[in-house]
């Protein structure tokens, strides 16, 4: 499954990942976004690994939120924007692309 979304006013967030019954497996967070340190990128893969494909986005939002270490700076996307990404895939995925 794939799913992007372009923050308004900031960057693309793409996530790519596989439903094997029923969760997120094979998890690939990617984008334009910057993540500092690098590792925090890991902690929201792992966060996202896993995961309940059946969750709601503010759901995902909080998980992903509170994967990220403290003191990591994060510009261009947010966890909401990467929550949206992977209900987009979800959605695109059930229903067809829009």
């Amino acid at each position: 499954m794939h799913g992007e979304y372009k923050t308004p006013g900031g960057k693309l967030v793409i996530v790519d990942f596989e439903v094997i019954e029923r969760h997120l497996q094979k998890v690939q967070v990617s984008g334009d976004f910057f993540l500092y340190p690098d590792e925090a990128l890991d902690a929201i893969t792992g966060a996202l690994e896993g995961m309940s494909a059946e969750l709601r986005e503010t759901e995902i939002a909080r998980v992903v939120s509170e994967a990220i270490p403290s003191g990591t700076e994060v510009l261009g996307t947010s966890p909401e924007a990467i929550a949206i990404a992977v209900q987009r895939a979800i959605r695109d995925a059930v229903e067809g692309p829009h």
